[in-house]
């Protein structure tokens, strides 16, 4: 095995990154169906299948899946002969943590939490197919992700319970669903800079961290990598949650395919209304540097996906 560091100079991350969305993408179309095994002749209700589809499908960055997937290849490279990361083990995890943002949003756009009435560019689920079938969706979608990573024969029990492990701490209480319950409870509060990252780290870093640690589940690597590539995920968590706060004034509904402004006119604490916009870009840079530092840090060798991952992020226009 070729033993020296791969740089990400001449790595196309644009290629790269639409190579494994078509994965993404026909996994996420083949398993939220009316046909997929988890429901042929379970009877699922045709109308909760369409509203789960309309959340999920035709829209989205797939940053998180995508985050998987690199971290994947970064800890698969390190092992010398064959390892336990089969296509379908790998794109399940995608997908799942994929499912559980779906639904996320899904219920965070209902009237009784951020109240929006557009996502990726089109009507959000509640506005669409009432509320009733909006929690419903979300709730299925929460399950169908569990339900991706315990498969009967494609994956060893241990691998399983490790990715469900990371990815319901990353939902639950101590993750994005805390987050969020600070997030509402903070409306028209003034939060120290010290609060607002600790919210995010929560609210958003929680599951982009543990995207990147559930890659990391398919590979054999010693505490130093883990220790990157967690650093890494919590630096690149924050850095998204601090660009959306600066598009969020800076962009337009078009270009963001959500309601621009809507953080301002609910009077919700952000990096921007706490450190002003060109300190929050700056901000932004430096979580940029650390997470490049983190991965430098790692000992890994092949980490030109996460390298590129983490510039998309921080540099990104929409």
């Amino acid at each position: 095995m070729d033993r020296r560091v791969k740089t990400a100079s001449a790595f196309d991350i644009a290629s790269w990154s639409a190579r494994h969305l078509e994965s993404v993408e026909l996994a996420l179309e083949r398993w939220v169906s009316a046909s997929s095994p988890v429901n042929v002749g379970h009877g699922a209700p045709a109308e909760l299948i369409e509203a789960m589809r309309y959340a999920v499908l035709d829209g989205g960055k797939r940053l998180r899946p995508l985050l998987v997937m690199a971290a994947c290849e970064s800890v698969t490279a390190e092992v010398e002969g064959p390892v336990d990361a089969g296509q379908d083990a790998v794109l399940r995890a995608a997908c799942a943590v994929e499912l559980i943002h779906a639904y996320s949003l899904v219920h965070d756009d209902m009237p009784c939490m951020d109240n929006d009435v557009m996502r990726r560019g089109k009507p959000t689920v509640h506005v669409k197919f009432g509320e009733a079938q909006a929690l419903l969706a979300g709730d299925a979608l929460q399950a169908l992700a569990f339900e991706l990573l315990t498969p009967e024969s494609t994956m060893p029990e241990g691998q399983q319970a490790s990715l469900c492990r990371l990815l319901a701490r990353a939902a639950g209480s101590a993750g994005m669903a805390g987050g969020q319950a600070i997030d509402l409870a903070s409306v028209g509060a003034s939060l120290s800079e010290s609060q607002l990252r600790e919210m995010h780290r929560l609210k958003t870093g929680a599951l982009l961290q543990a995207s990147v640690m559930m890659g990391a589940v398919f590979g054999r690597v010693d505490a130093t990598a883990l220790v990157g590539l967690e650093g890494y995920g919590a630096a690149i968590g924050l850095a998204f949650q601090v660009v959306d706060d600066i598009l969020d004034v800076t962009a337009d509904s078009a270009t963001l395919g959500k309601t621009a402004g809507k953080d301002a006119s609910q009077h919700k604490p952000t990096y921007v209304s706490v450190l002003g916009l060109e300190r929050s870009s700056s901000y932004a840079q430096e979580l940029l540097g650390q997470a490049l530092g983190a991965l430098a840090q790692s000992g890994l060798r092949n980490t030109c996906a996460l390298q590129g991952l983490a510039n998309m992020v921080v540099n990104r226009t929409s």
